[in-house]
Parts: C-alpha cells; structure tokens; sequence
C-alpha cells in the first residue's frame, strides 16, 4: 500500500500527519491535471484556428473557450489553494505535535534510556531532525507522490492518444528516478557521516561551554580551541562531501529527465515527415512535454532530502521505539516501608552495582546508606523511586512492588534533596513551585520560610520575583540547596530521599541546611546517603554498603560496638578532623 503503518514509520508521520499528506497528494494530482486540461484547452483552440486556416473552416465561437478559460482560472486557483493548504499550512502542526510528542515520550522513558545519549544527541533529534523532516513533509511528500500518480494518469492518456510520441516524452522519468533510488544507499552513508560530524561538533561546542571555568583556570584555551576549530573543519568537510555527492546525482537525473523533449522532437518531426502525424498532434505533445515535468521540479530537487533523513527518521523511531516505564496507576501502600529483599542491579545489563541487597527503611524513621564511593548507595535510592527498575529481588513500599507502578504515580510519594540541584531560569517564586503544580503563592512562601529562604530571598533586588539565572548561576550552593528543600517541603510527600544533601556546604550553611531539613523530616520515611558523621549518628538505623552488598545494618551504637566497617569508617573520619597543614 501507498500508505499506512509503515509509510508513517518510515517517515516519522503521525496519523494526521499521514492524512494531510494524502490530502495534499490529492490536491497535487488535481493541480497537475488541471494544468494539463489547461493544455488541452489550448490544443483545441488552436485547432479550431488552424481548421480555419487551412480548410476555410468558419471561426469558433469565443465565447465557449473564454469561459472555460475563466473557468480553468477559478479552478486552478482553488486546487492550487488546497494544494498548498495540505503541504505546506497544516505541516507546521505536524512539527509542533512531533516535538510535544518526542517531549512526552522522553518523559516517560526508563532512565537507562539516558544513560548512554548525552544532551547534544537529544538536542540535535528535538530541533535539528524535525527541521529536517518538516522540509521533507513540506516540500517533497505531496509533491512526490502526487507528481507520481499524475503523471500515471496522464501517460495512461498520452499512451493511448499515441504511443510512441509518450514513449519519447516519458522514457526519461523513471530513467531519472531509478539513478536516485539506486543511489539511496551512497546519500545514507555519507548523510550518516556528516550527521556524525555535526554531533560531534555540537559536544565540542557544548563541552567547551560547560568548562569554561576549568579551561581557563588551567591555561587551557588555545587547545580546546583548536579542538572546537578542528571539529567545524571536519564537519564543513563531510557536509561539502555529502551534499556534492547528492548534487552530481540529482543534476544527472534531472538531465536525463530533460532529455524527453529532444527525443519528443526527434520523433515527431520524424513521424510529420512520413505523414503518420499531424503538425497539430505533433503540437500537443510539445506543449505536454513543456508541463510534464514540472510536478517532478520541485520533488526532484529536494529528493535527496527524502534520502538524507533516513538518519533523523531512524534516531527519531528509536526513540518513539524504546519501550516506557509503565504500570498501575492505581497506588494504595499499607503504610510507607521501603523494604529491599535479595535486590539485584546493573547498569545497562552490564557487571552487577547489587547484589542480594536487603534491609528495611521504615517510617517515621531516618535509615542511612553508608559506604565507600561506588558502593551503591546512590542506586538503591534511585531504584527506591523506580528511576531506575531493578533486576532481581522485590522492592516495596507499602507493600506494594514498585516496579509494578506507574513511575509518575509513585513518585508523587516521594521527595528528593540532592547533592547536585537543578534550577531553571525562573524566580525563586516559580523554581519553589515547581515541588507542587499550582500551589499558590502562599503555600509556596510558607515553604520558602520553612526551608530558611527568606534570609537571603529578601536581600535579592526583587525579592521572590528574582529572576536567579540559568541553574540559579546568582545564587550560592547553600541557597541553592534551601531552594531544593523548599520544594520538598511544598510537595510534603510521605518519602524523602537526601543524597548527599549538604557534603558541598560549609559549616553555616550545613547547619542552616539541617535545621530546614529537620522540618522537612518529620514523621516521614527518611532515607538519608551521607558520609559525614554527624548527620548518620543522628540516624535510627544504619545500613553500610560494600562492592554492591549489605555489610552491616543496625543502629549507629550497635555498629560502632561491633567494631567492623562502620566503626573504621568513624574512626577515618575523626581522625580526619584533626588533621592540620604543618
């Protein structure tokens, strides 16, 4: 079929992007065959005038042929409308419902997802391959595939009137068009190539933003920037290379195409001079053979369009391909315990980061996760979230499996402080909001005061109106953190998550920190990763990590009479605070 699944899967159209093309192939097929009838109408008033001339035939009446001149106009000018309507008009919200649907999908996706594209990729498919492809469905698929069908038509009528006149007109379309489509597979690679070159150039770019400071502050910049200027040379190269490649290709197709009018002349002055046409025939055929191929004009031209994003229908499928983290949107635990029994994990498939993990963080209770680097601490809180699904074992809160429940249903029972936080740039107002939709402004400021906001909130030019820049670039890591915590206070959820919520504070800071974070606690599941220990002898229970495994577990007392892995990791750290520059 024409249509269907698998033409909107190979050109990344949703369902009413799939019938608007069909419209506005529809419409091209009606275009071109009133712009044929246009033809066909000066063919017979050229043949009354010439029956006139020669025959001494009376005048043709005006009148019939100025109507249907005025009635080609008015439906020409209709079909020419709708045409453009259904190519061009209703692709700009094919594009808009293409990235909100791309932004929906990557919401819902797994984190694992993520885990092996960076933000350049994400950024390219969102913005550079939906530019691609709305070229595309603007400018090529109506066209394409109405020049297609009309020109079917319009042979099947020519073959009839006189086959070997269509056959000297026509030979050269599918001629033309099987050169590009043999040459399909040499536009992919050298598309993939310079697509390639163009990420790679984007990271660079991004990179060097991103560091600038450590740049700098090592002497660095000639040579990150001979990098970023040997990436735009590269990537210059490879789009010369490719875009060369497809112009020789699409010139010599539209050449051979060309061709059909030398041959239409040959052949008809060929069969005038054996008397097996007439001149008025011969006449005809030129003026078709002048309008034939202009359906093809404009499609011929952007076709290796069609062929380039191959590349970005295929990033674009893998990712509406990637199966969502789904489940029950009904959610009703028996309480709030988060219990890890035999939990087993690894990133991607690869080596295990757990193994047989098992303890219990109750509610109302403050469990620690302890351990060195690479423990996994920091995923037994991610897959307590479900940010992650985990591989073996049951995990439950309430009872109730969390790998069973919709990610966004189970994550309004949580709340998350974390070490590294993320602000937009907004005002302190609306980055607090952001912990509950449509709190209103006195419900946000009740938190903000909570979270201990309004010391330094008050001293901004505009107080909670403040714009704070990209990722609160105006504020300090303590303000920035009180923010994060406001949030969770807003949302005020049954489970809160700290990971490593004040290891980058200084002293002040810290204890402004915990003092809000005792609010934000109270009477909550609490499951605190930290390696500071004042904050984990403040904990009811402890739960030490070793190479993926549960070591120890117990109150903090009983650990450090037990003398094993966490007693030396306190005794480390004491000995650690008295250390001093000699």
């Amino acid at each position: 079929m024409l249509f269907g699944k698998k033409f909107r899967k190979k050109y990344a159209l949703s369902e009413a992007g799939e019938a608007n093309v069909k419209r506005g192939t529809f419409w091209t097929v009606v275009t071109n065959l009133v712009v044929m009838a246009g033809v066909g109408l000066l063919f017979l008033l050229m043949q009354g005038y010439m029956a006139t001339l020669t025959e001494g035939a009376p005048l043709p009446q005006a009148l019939p042929y100025v109507a249907g001149v005025i009635g080609f106009l008015a439906i020409s000018f209709f079909a020419h409308y709708q045409q453009y309507h259904y190519t061009y008009s209703v692709v700009y919200d094919e594009v808009g419902h293409a990235r909100t649907s791309l932004a929906e999908r990557l919401r819902k996706l797994p984190l694992s997802f993520f885990a092996h594209r960076d933000l350049a990729e994400l950024t390219e498919t969102m913005m550079s391959d939906v530019d691609r492809l709305e070229h595309v469905w603007s400018h090529v698929l109506g066209y394409l595939y109405g020049g297609y069908i009309s020109t079917a038509i319009i042979a099947v009528m020519v073959f009839v009137y006189d086959w070997r006149l269509a056959l000297a007109c026509l030979w050269g379309v599918p001629v033309a068009f099987a050169l590009l489509f043999g040459s399909r597979a040499i536009f992919s690679a050298y598309a993939k190539c310079a697509k390639a070159a163009g990420l790679m150039l984007a990271d660079n770019i991004q990179e060097t933003l991103e560091t600038m400071r450590e740049i700098r502050a090592t002497n660095q910049e000639e040579r990150f920037l001979a990098g970023v200027n040997e990436s735009i040379d590269n990537c210059e190269q490879r789009m010369i290379q490719a875009e060369l490649r497809t112009g020789i290709f699409v010139n010599a197709a539209s050449v051979i195409m060309r061709l059909g009018l030398a041959t239409t002349v040959l052949v008809g002055a060929r069969l005038i001079l054996t008397g097996s046409i007439d001149f008025m025939t011969f006449f005809m055929f030129l003026l078709m053979v002048t309008r034939v191929y202009a359906p093809f004009d404009q499609s011929l031209a952007l076709i290796a369009e069609v062929f380039i994003s191959d590349v970005s229908v295929q990033r674009l499928n893998e990712i509406f391909d990637t199966p969502v983290a789904q489940g029950s949107e009904s959610f009703a635990p028996n309480g709030y315990d988060i219990e890890f029994r035999n939990v087993g994990f690894g990133y991607n498939n690869k080596s295990k980061v757990l193994e047989g993990v098992t303890f219990t963080a109750r509610e109302g209770e403050v469990t620690a996760l302890v351990g060195p680097s690479g423990s996994g601490k920091s995923t037994c809180a991610r897959l307590a979230a479900r940010l992650w699904d985990h591989d073996e074992g049951s995990l439950t809160l309430g009872g109730v499996e969390v790998n069973d429940v919709d990610p966004e249903v189970l994550m309004g029972a949580y709340s998350m402080v974390f070490q590294d936080v993320t602000l937009f740039d907004d005002t302190v107002m609306e980055n607090i909001r952001l912990g509950r939709h449509g709190a209103t402004d006195e419900e946000v400021l009740a938190a903000a005061t909570a979270a201990n906001c309004d010391e330094f909130v008050n001293a901004l030019p505009q107080g909670y109106a403040t714009p704070i820049g990209e990722n609160g670039a105006r504020l300090s890591g303590g303000e920035r953190q009180r923010i994060s915590i406001a949030r969770a206070l807003l949302k005020n959820a049954p489970v809160v998550l700290l990971d490593e919520a004040t290891a980058s504070l200084d002293v002040e800071n810290e204890t402004r920190v915990q003092d809000a974070l005792g609010r934000l606690l109270a009477n909550k599941t609490v499951v605190v990763i930290a390696h500071r220990m004042r904050t984990v002898m403040g904990a009811n229970k402890v739960v030490v990590l070793s190479d993926g495994r549960v070591v120890e577990q117990g109150t903090p007392a009983e650990l450090l009479a037990a003398d094993g892995t966490f007693a030396r990791m306190a005794h480390l750290q004491g000995k650690s605070a008295s250390w001093s520059l000699t």
